[in-house]
């Protein structure tokens, strides 16, 4: 498998990254074969792994940790994030030094291992300083428990903002951005793609399948599947929303234009992300073995010209079918901020 360089870190990455938010509770539940299918992952060629505190609330790091164990940690570059809610103290949440600098050690307890390759602040919060938690980032990276930081779901203009108080203010700078980014959620193409490009940050991006819509079992005049995921975010799921009827709409052309190249949709929602010029490497998500299998042939998928014009006729470029879908909600949009 290829190797691309994160940013301008330095630091070699495969295209591919194992996201690990399906290990444990909120996917699959059972430790040793999610460790099977984290060497499988590591024995195909990914080099790359990314979790976080709130998957599954530690038990995804606990996972990854052990599969990790026994030498191959080296190997791995590893990244995990911070933000959600841990616990019933509302100081156990959010990005704040006071949090930041306590969960770290939870993440690395947890994960088994003396240093984290890449640690991400998982959401923007609007009540937070970006220079506090700046701070509190370059610090670790002082103290040798963090290699890099990252931010993941940041609007555009927030990534600006920290990587202009980064240098104003002597911290550590954010060298990746991990957003939402599939064929049905393409909305970062106008923004945030650009500015990462600019600020020559790496870009990760999480849930290439637009959160199962591109697996291939979403089609028309079939019965739709059913999973957790759907239970925990409905928002994406509920059919009677015109939007993600028009999400069915969209995954069922899209089929069809994957079986008119001869790849499987899988293949191709993924090679769509990862070929973008301002892309690193697509977080896949697998659940189980079979899942793994499906996505690991996307790497060296090649897409057409004639194949992306149809995507594009499907799916405009810079645009979400469903709204909901973009991963975080402007506060600035909320009703007490719009004079009600």
């Amino acid at each position: 498998m290829e190797h691309r360089t994160l940013g301008r870190t330095g630091v070699k990455v495969s295209p591919l990254c194992l996201g690990a938010m399906m290990f444990g509770a909120w996917g699959n539940t059972d430790h040793d074969e999610s460790i099977r299918i984290i060497h499988r992952a590591l024995d195909a060629g990914i080099n790359f792994i990314d979790t976080a505190d709130v998957y599954s609330r530690g038990e995804s790091e606990e996972i990854v940790g052990k599969a990790l164990a026994g030498g191959r940690r080296n190997d791995v570059v590893l990244a995990t994030k911070v933000h959600g809610t841990m616990g019933d103290d509302p100081n156990e949440f959010g990005n704040s030094r006071r949090w930041i600098t306590r969960e770290v050690d939870n993440s690395l307890r947890r994960l088994k291992t003396d240093w984290i390759d890449l640690y991400q602040i998982h959401r923007p919060e609007a009540d937070t300083d970006i220079d506090e938690t700046l701070g509190a980032l370059t610090d670790l990276v002082r103290a040798g428990k963090v290699r890099y930081i990252g931010s993941s779901t940041f609007p555009a203009s927030q990534i600006v903002e920290a990587q202009w108080t980064a240098r104003e203010r002597g911290r550590e700078r954010f060298v990746c951005e991990q957003p939402p980014y599939s064929i049905l959620v393409r909305a970062i193409e106008g923004d945030v793609l650009p500015t990462c490009n600019r600020y020559g940050m790496g870009v990760i991006p999480w849930s290439p399948l637009a959160g199962g819509w591109l697996s291939g079992r979403w089609r028309k005049g079939e019965d739709l599947p059913q999973s957790a995921r759907a239970q925990r975010i409905p928002a994406r799921y509920d059919m009677s929303d015109p939007a993600n009827q028009r999400k069915l709409d969209a995954a069922d052309a899209l089929a069809q234009v994957a079986e008119g190249a001869g790849i499987t949709l899988i293949e191709m929602a993924i090679a769509f992300v990862i070929r973008h010029p301002a892309v690193t490497a697509a977080i896949i998500g697998p659940r189980t073995m079979e899942h793994l299998e499906s996505q690991l042939t996307a790497a060296d998928v090649e897409l057409t010209d004639d194949v992306l014009d149809e995507i594009d006729e499907i799916v405009p470029p810079g645009t979400n079918v469903n709204p909901v879908d973009g991963g975080w909600a402007n506060p600035a949009l909320r009703p007490e901020a719009r004079r009600r």
